[in-house]
Formats: C-alpha cells, sequence, structure tokens
C-alpha cells in the first residue's frame, strides 16, 4: 500500500491554511455534514490522518469518543499541543502514531471512519480504501474527503493561470499542485462509490466542498458576516449538481449495513 509521507515539512503551512478562511470553508462544511449523520450519543470514531487534530477536536467537542491517527510525528505533535489547550476534551481522544500500514489499531470497529484529505496523496486509492471501511462496524458509517478530480484547472483559470489550466484540461489531468506546493491526484467520486460499495458499505450522496471559494487565497478575511453567508452559500450548492461536481474536494461516504437479526 502506498505510503503518505513527507508532511513533517509542511506542518506549519498545513496549519495556516486550515486556519484560513478557505480552510475553515473545509472544515466547518464537513463538521456540519458529519455531525448530521453521527448518532446524538457518544459514539467510537477514528480519523485517519488526523493531521494537527482539527477535526478530531471537533468530533471530541460534539462528546464523541475520537482516535486520532497520523503517521507524521510533527502533525501529531501539533495535535497533542492543541489538546493540551482543551483538557476537557483529554478523557475523549487518543492520538495513535500510525498509517494505513499499521491499522486497524486495537481490532475494534469503529462506529465511524473518517480520512479526510490523505487520498490525494496516495497513488492507488482501492487498498486504502479497503483497509478503512474494513474498520467500519456494523451501522457504521465511512467518510472520505478526497480532491475531486472533475474540475482539475478550474482553480488555476481563476486564478489567471490560462496556460497552465489549458494544459491540465486539454491532457484529462489528475494531478495538480495545489496549497502546501506538493502534486496531488484527484478522485472521481463514482470511481470512491464503487470502491466503497466494492467493500460492502452503502454509498450515499456524495457532496462538492469549497465549490465557490477555492480561488481565493491566504489573504481572504471576510468579516463574520461574510463569512457565514459563504458558508450558507456552499452548503446549499454542495448537494446539488451540477455545483458540486466543480468543488476542489468531494466528500464521498458509505454506510455498513446493520446485522440482519435472526
Amino acid at each position: 500500500m502506498d505510503a503518505v509521507t513527507g508532511f513533517d515539512s509542511v506542518g506549519a503551512a498545513y496549519a495556516a491554511h486550515s486556519d484560513s478562511a478557505r480552510g475553515r470553508l473545509r472544515h466547518d462544511l464537513v463538521e456540519r455534514w458529519l455531525l448530521g449523520e453521527l448518532p446524538a450519543t457518544p459514539v467510537r470514531i477514528l480519523d485517519v490522518g488526523c493531521g494537527n487534530g482539527e477535526m478530531t477536536l471537533r468530533l471530541a467537542a460534539a462528546g464523541h469518543q475520537v482516535t486520532g491517527a497520523d503517521p507524521s510525528a510533527t502533525m501529531l505533535a501539533a495535535a497533542a499541543d492543541r489538546l493540551a489547550a482543551r483538557p476537557e476534551l483529554t478523557d475523549r481522544i487518543r492520538l495513535v502514531n500510525a498509517g494505513f500500514e499499521s491499522l486497524p489499531l486495537d481490532g475494534e470497529p469503529f462506529d465511524a471512519v473518517c480520512c479526510h484529505g490523505v487520498l490525494m496523496y496516495l497513488d492507488h486509492p482501492g487498498k486504502a480504501v479497503a483497509r478503512l471501511a474494513g474498520l467500519v462496524a456494523p451501522g457504521g458509517l465511512l467518510s472520505i474527503l478526497a480532491k475531486n478530480r472533475r474540475p482539475i484547472g478550474v482553480r488555476e483559470a481563476f486564478v489567471g493561470d490560462s496556460e497552465t489550466a489549458r494544459r491540465l484540461i486539454v491532457s484529462g489531468a489528475d494531478r495538480s499542485v495545489r496549497n502546501l506546493g506538493r502534486e496531488t491526484r484527484g478522485d472521481d467520486p463514482d470511481a470512491l462509490d464503487r470502491l466503497t460499495a466494492e467493500q460492502g458499505l452503502s454509498p450515499q450522496p456524495w457532496q462538492g466542498v469549497r465549490i465557490f471559494h477555492d480561488h481565493f487565497d491566504h489573504t481572504w478575511a471576510p468579516d463574520p458576516a461574510a463569512y457565514a453567508a459563504a458558508l450558507e452559500l456552499e452548503w446549499a450548492a454542495s448537494s446539488r449538481s451540477p455545483y458540486r461536481d466543480m468543488g476542489h474536494l468531494v466528500h464521498t461516504w458509505g454506510r455498513r449495513p446493520e446485522r440482519s437479526r435472526s
């Protein structure tokens, strides 16, 4: 299986992006969706590739028991520092230095498995999706946030780099260089749904993430009212085609059927 490496050197850049308005749009949209699908009572969640712990902390703050796993010691240390500043969440979070090769952890399935912003760094997502799906308990869900292959080249066009945009679009490229200066690979949502279905999960309607604001850079700093309006616009479009097809990120998910009762 592909290994996700090299993040020790981009931790600061990722943190800055995550804290920007563009980064917050991603996190706020995904958190809203997750909390709408998860039970109101606490459940066990695995956050694979948790990075600096952004979603891990958000889900724990909602009352869930969360295991955050990441292969980068630097990223995991950043998550631990953030957790130290939130002592009320300490008993709900476990941080583990682990990548796909180290999963499963304790052998117990999880009510939800999240893998956000990771598949884009793998050449072949199939084995990773299979490993993730195998950790989902009956009735549980698998949440995957990946780079959307469909609109590759659009952001380059919007920021005025017509030459690069034309090259990406004409070639049908599945890769481009993005926020952290690394080349990343895109997945088609229908292909991700097929991978999920092959593992016995039932694919559900997917969302497009950051449709209208992806071409903004880190200097975009809307006031609270403007940010709230942007968030609601993105949320309204995220589940509707053709808008969702243009999202920089695609949020696919599937649910494992409950065990039949005999």
